[in-house]
């Protein structure tokens, strides 16, 4: 991961030079925050750049596996840092997945000051963040990475990553590449990675395309790719795209999803 702002890729609009959060980061006025966007654009990278700049202790906390008694024995150790004058950022992955009681018990905390929380969220956080929670904390809105942020990162890849320079790849091509990864960084590298260990020498978009087909990506119902590939599927449609509409429809129904879980989000788009 970027361990710098100078290396962090994507989202200028917050942290380009003289933007808003760049500012509050270098200045050392950080306060609790949300950063709401789609998987892959940095959320936990950034809330790591953002502790290690500010000389905070970093824990990472996963709304996935964690409930109240996780939350209590964080919060214990974040208020004893507080008196030895060690500040902490207390960063929540997918915080949408609290329930109510839960982020109830991140309230005191923030209010006093024992946390700087950072949540991420791929879900509108006015609808699944309290709002108590909510009105402590300023959210900001991370975009999808665009073509010269994935070429970044993909140049990254190729010239830094040791065992993939030692394999004297030759990038032909990259349209493939960029338009599966859909500005996503994380499935760009799970591409590369992908690509590269499949012995191929040459990346051209033939070669991209038939590996992804070869070697489909598993398809967790109640993780992550869950939600992404449902995301896709109506971004397609609004990009009146059928032909990749039709894919991760097919995707979804292969892996067995619930149709009444795609019925309902055709009948939102359509709403």
């Amino acid at each position: 991961r970027p361990e710098t702002l100078e290396e962090f890729a994507g989202q200028e609009h917050l942290l380009g030079k003289g933007k808003m959060l760049r500012q509050l980061i270098e200045r050392d006025q950080i306060s609790s925050m949300i950063f709401w966007g789609p998987p892959g654009v940095g959320k936990t990278t950034l809330a790591s750049i953002i502790a290690n700049r500010t000389r905070s202790n970093f824990i990472n906390f996963s709304a996935v596996t964690s409930g109240i008694k996780e939350i209590k024995d964080v919060m214990k150790e974040a208020d004893e840092n507080r008196h030895l004058g060690i500040r902490t950022v207390l960063f929540v992955d997918e915080i949408h997945r609290f329930n109510r009681a839960q982020q109830d018990a991140f309230l005191p905390f923030v209010e006093k000051g024992s946390i700087i929380l950072i949540g991420a969220t791929t879900e509108n956080p006015s609808f699944e963040v309290i709002t108590p929670l909510l009105s402590r904390c300023q959210v900001y809105v991370l975009k999808s990475l665009e073509k010269a942020d994935l070429l970044e990162l993909l140049n990254r890849a190729l010239t830094k990553d040791e065992h993939i320079r030692s394999l004297n790849i030759e990038l032909k091509e990259i349209e493939s590449i960029l338009r599966y990864s859909g500005g996503d960084a994380r499935k760009l590298l799970n591409i590369i990675e992908l690509v590269t260990n499949s012995g191929v020498k040459v990346i051209d978009n033939e070669t991209v395309t038939k590996q992804l087909q070869q070697n489909p990506v598993a398809y967790d119902k109640d993780g992550e790719l869950h939600y992404d590939i449902i995301s896709a599927f109506i971004k397609s449609i609004r990009g009146s795209d059928p032909d990749a509409a039709l894919y991760w429809l097919a995707r979804m129904v292969a892996a067995g999803e619930d149709p009444k879980f795609i019925a309902r989000r055709l009948v939102i788009s359509a709403s």
